[in-house]
C-alpha cells in the first residue's frame, strides 16, 4: 500500500530529524524532574507530522510501492538509520494548536471537533502517529530500562557504599576504642611511672634522712666526744694548774730558805770586805716576784707555764745569788785559811829551826787521802775514750742512713707507701706511749719488739712488716730511735712525769735490739752534746749559727731559738736518759747477777761507789 510506504519514509524522516539524532546519555536523570515528566506525559503527535503529510508522502505516491517484505525491511533500516527532516514554518503553525491541546480537555469543543476529524480521517496519519508512539514506546522502555539499570546500579553503589561506609565506621570505632585503650594504657603507665617515681622520691627522702640522721649522730657524737675531751683538757689543766701551784708553793718555800740562808750570810760580814746589802735586797725582790705570782694566780686560778718559767728563775737566780755569796764566804774563808796556815807555817818553820831538819822534812810531805792516795783535782776534760765512743756511734749512724738511701730517694711508689707505712707503724706505737698507758705499755712494747723482729704488725689498717724491703729494718730503727728522742725533747720537756713510761719501753727495746739503743745515744749525743758529757768548744773561723748548732740550739732562718726553750729541750732529754739509765723493762726473761748488770751499765761509776762502800762506810760501820 501507497500509505505503507510513505509511514516508512515519516519515521525515516523522524529518525533524521534533530530530535532523532538525540543522545540518550546515562546521567539524563541528573537533569532534573522535567526529563521525568516528558516520558509519563500522554502521548501526542509531533509538530512536525503536517509537514511529513504534506511534503513527504506526495513524493512516495509517485514512486511504485514496495512489497510488505521489502516495506517492512525498508521501514526497519530506516528506523536503524537516522533523516534528516527539515522545520516548516507552516507545519509548525498548522501542528501548534493541536501540540498544544491538553489530555484535560480544557480547549473548547469547537477546536477539538475540528482536530479528530482531521486526524481519523487520514490513514496515514494514524499509521505515523503509531509510528511516532510506538518509536517512543521503544524509547520510553529503552529509557525505562536503562533508568531501572542505572537505579540497580546506583543502588548498588549505595549499597557498596553504604557497606564500605559501615566497614570504615566499624574501623573507625576499632582505631578508636584502640585509640582509647592506648590513651588508657599511656596513662596508666604515666600513673605507674609517676608512682614509681613517687615511691623513688621517697626513699631518696627516706635514705636522705637516714644519711641525715646518721650525719647529726656523728655530729652529736663528736660533739660528746669533743665535751669530754674539753671536760678532759679542763681536769688535766686544773691538775697541771694544781701541779704548778704547788711546784710554785715549793720555789717559793725554797726561795724563802735561801732568802734565810742568805740573811744568815751576815755572820760573815766581818770575813767579806765588801757590802751585803746588794745580795740581800736582790733576795728580797725575787722573793717578792715569786709572792706577787702566787697572789696573782689565786685571783685568775692556777698559774701558766710561763709563770711557772718565771719563778724558776727567779728561784735559779735566788740560787746563783746564794752560791756567789757562798763562793765569796768560800774565797774569804780559803784565803783566811792560807793566811792562817801560813802563819802557822811561819811559827813551824820557826820552831823547826830551832828542832832540827828532819822535822822540816816532814812538813814539806804533800798532803794524802785517807787511803793513802794523793787528791787529785776534778776533770775538767773529756777522755780520749769518751770521744772514741763518741764518735763510733756517730759514724753508726751515718752508716744506717746510708744503708737506706735507697729507700728514702726511691720514686717508686710502692717504695714510698712502704716507707709510710714502716714509719707510722714505728712512730705511732711511741707517741700512744704516756703516763696513763698502764697495761698498755706490754702491748705497744710487744709491738715494737714484733716489728723489729721481722712479724708482720698492723698499722693504718694494712700489714707492715720490714721484709717488705731489704732496708726496711735499718730504717725502722733509725726512725724508732729518733722518735724515743724526740719524745724526751718534747713530751719529757713539757710533762716530766711522762719521763719513766716512756723510759721503760725504751729500756726494753734497748735491751733486745741493742743496735737501737746505740741509735738513740747518737741522736741523744747530737741533740743534747751534755749528755756524753761534752762541750763544744769554739774554733777560729767557726759560723756563729754552726757553733750554736753544735751546742744543741736549733736555729730557724738565722733566729736562734730562746733560752728557755733551749734548756726546756735539754732537761727533757736528760731526764730521760737518766730514766732509761736508771730503768729495766720489768717482763724480760733474763735473770743477772745484780752486780754484773751494774758493772755492765755504769762500768767505772760502778767500781767508785764499790770503792767508796769499802773504803768509806764499811770502817764507818765498824766503828759504831
Amino acid at each position: 500500500m501507497p500509505s505503507e510506504g510513505r509511514c516508512w519514509e515519516t519515521l525515516q524522516a523522524l529518525r533524521s530529524s534533530d530530535k532523532g539524532r538525540l543522545c540518550y546519555h546515562r546521567d539524563w536523570l541528573l537533569r532534573g524532574e522535567d526529563v521525568l515528566e516528558e516520558c509519563m506525559s500522554l502521548p501526542k503527535l509531533s509538530s512536525y507530522s503536517g509537514w511529513v503529510v504534506d511534503h513527504v508522502l506526495p513524493h512516495m505516491q509517485e514512486n511504485p510501492p514496495p512489497s510488505e517484505t521489502s516495506t517492512s525491511a525498508r521501514s526497519a533500516s530506516a528506523l536503524d538509520q537516522p533523516a534528516f527532516v527539515p522545520t516548516s514554518p507552516v507545519g509548525d503553525l498548522g501542528f501548534s494548536s493541536a501540540s498544544s491541546a491538553t489530555p484535560n480537555g480544557t480547549k473548547d469543543k469547537h477546536e477539538s471537533a475540528h482536530t479528530e476529524p482531521l486526524v481519523l480521517q487520514s490513514s496515514r496519519g494514524i499509521r505515523v502517529e503509531g509510528c511516532i508512539r510506538m518509536y517512543e514506546l521503544v524509547h520510553k522502555m529503552k529509557g525505562a530500562e536503562g533508568l531501572r539499570q542505572w537505579q540497580e546500579e546506583q543502588e548498588r553503589k549505595v549499597q557498596a557504599l553504604s557497606e564500605m561506609a559501615s566497614e570504615q565506621l566499624k574501623r573507625f570505632d576499632e582505631r578508636k576504642e584502640l585509640k582509647h585503650h592506648k590513651e588508657f594504657q599511656d596513662l596508666r603507665e604515666v600513673m605507674e611511672k609517676s608512682s614509681r617515681e613517687a615511691l623513688g622520691q621517697q626513699e631518696k627522702l627516706k635514705a636522705e634522712h637516714r644519711h641525715r640522721a646518721k650525719i647529726l649522730n656523728l655530729k652529736l657524737r663528736e660533739a660528746e666526744q669533743q665535751r669530754l675531751k674539753q671536760v678532759e683538757q679542763e681536769r688535766l689543766r686544773r691538775e697541771e694548774g694544781q701541779v704548778r701551784l704547788r711546784s710554785l708553793y715549793a720555789l717559793q718555800e725554797e726561795v724563802l730558805h735561801l732568802s734565810q740562808q742568805l740573811d744568815a750570810s751576815d755572820q760573815h760580814r766581818d770575813l767579806l770586805r765588801g757590802d751585803l746589802s746588794a745580795f740581800q735586797t736582790r733576795g728580797n725582790q725575787l722573793c717578792g716576784l715569786i709572792s706577787g705570782i702566787i697572789r696573782a694566780t689565786s685571783e685568775n686560778g692556777f698559774p701558766t707555764a710561763e709563770d711557772q718559767a718565771v719563778a724558776e728563775r727567779a728561784l735559779q737566780e735566788m740560787r746563783d745569788i746564794l752560791g756567789n755569796l757562798q763562793q765569796e764566804i768560800t774565797r774569804a774563808r780559803e784565803d783566811k785559811r792560807r793566811q792562817d796556815e801560813e802563819e802557822a807555817r811561819l811559827k813551824r818553820q820557826e820552831s823547826q829551826m830551832q828542832q832540827g831538819p828532819e822535822a822540816h822534812k816532814e812538813s814539806t810531805a804533800p798532803s794524802q787521802g785517807p787511803g793513802g792516795k794523793q787528791i787529785e783535782d776534778l776533770q775538767v776534760k773529756v777522755q780520749d775514750s769518751t770521744m772514741q765512743w763518741y764518735q763510733q756511734l756517730q759514724d753508726a749512724s751515718k752508716q744506717c742512713v746510708l744503708a737506706f738511701e735507697g729507700l728514702t730517694n726511691s720514686k717508686d711508689s710502692q717504695a714510698k707507701r712502704i716507707k709510710m707505712d714502716l714509719q707510722k707503724a714505728a712512730t705511732i706505737p711511741v707517741s700512744q706511749i704516756s703516763t696513763i698507758a698502764g697495761s698498755k705499755l706490754k702491748e705497744i712494747f710487744d709491738k715494737i719488739h714484733s716489728l723489729l723482729s721481722g712479724k708482720p704488725v698492723q698499722s693504718g689498717g694494712r700489714s707492715v712488716s720490714v721484709t717488705l724491703n731489704p732496708q726496711g729494718l735499718d730504717f725502722v730503727q733509725y726512725k724508732l730511735a729518733e722518735k724515743f728522742v724526740k719524745q724526751g725533747e718534747e713530751e719529757v720537756a713539757s710533762h716530766h712525769e711522762a719521763a719513766f713510761p716512756i723510759a721503760v719501753v725504751a729500756s726494753g727495746i734497748w735491751e733486745l735490739h741493742p743496735r737501737v739503743g746505740d741509735l738513740i745515744l747518737a741522736h741523744l749525743h747530737k741533740k743534747c752534746p751534755y749528755s756524753v758529757p761534752f762541750y763544744p768548744a769554739f774554733k777560729e773561723g767557726m759560723a756563729l749559727e754552726d757553733y750554736q748548732k753544735m751546742l744543741g740550739y736549733q736555729v730557724k732562718d738565722s733566729k736562734v731559738e730562746q733560752q728557755d726553750n733551749f734548756l726546756k729541750r735539754m732537761s727533757g732529754m736528760i731526764r730521760l736518759y737518766a730514766a732509761i739509765i736508771q730503768l729495766r723493762w720489768p717482763y724480760g726473761n733474763r735473770q743477772e747477777v745484780c752486780g754484773n748488770a751494774l758493772m755492765k751499765q755504769y762500768q767505772v761509776q760502778f767500781w767508785k761507789v764499790i770503792l767508796l762502800i769499802k773504803e768509806d762506810y764499811f770502817p764507818r760501820y765498824e766503828t759504831c
